[in-house]
């Protein structure tokens, strides 16, 4: 490889991580404590036990200033929790709650785009996700990467 294909190389993976870097949450950079939970079912009660290990987590971590990042990736059918149409009431009322009001920088729900795509294709028609999700092309990859940069992993 000569120098002109050498120094293009290393131009374009410099711009690929940098537009990386800037897609990243702005929450995730530079919190000491970061925490990955997996949301994989429909199930109302550990959904429910998920936003309180959350809530808990956050509530003890930044009491004396400390900075968090939590990330709430829901799969397959714990997509659920993060469906407009589907989500249990009281489940989508805690979320907007800890989005908007207790830890909007703290805290993340990441939606599966894999997930979301075979329901649309199974159920017929678009679905609609709660304005707090942030849609992600494979909630698993999401998972595996936030573990490969030192997340700490919780599955309720």
């Amino acid at each position: 490889m000569n120098a002109i294909a050498r120094r293009a190389l290393i131009a374009s993976a410099l711009t690929a991580a940098f537009a990386a870097a800037l897609s990243a949450p702005a929450f995730a950079a530079g919190a000491a404590h970061r925490l990955v939970v997996q949301i994989d079912t429909a199930d109302a009660a550990t959904m429910g036990l998920a936003l309180n290990n959350v809530e808990n987590t956050a509530k003890e971590l930044t009491a004396n200033g400390g900075d968090v990042a939590i990330d709430i990736v829901a799969f397959g059918p714990g997509l659920n929790m993060l469906r407009a149409d589907k989500s249990p009431a009281p489940i989508k009322d805690r979320i907007a709650r800890l989005k908007e009001s207790i830890f909007p920088a703290t805290v993340q729900f990441s939606a599966c785009g894999n997930t979301k795509k075979k329901m649309e294709k199974a159920e017929g028609h678009p679905i609609s996700l709660v304005p707090q999700a942030t849609l992600v092309s494979s909630g698993v990859v999401q998972i595996m990467k936030r573990e490969e940069t030192g997340w700490s992993y919780l599955r309720p």
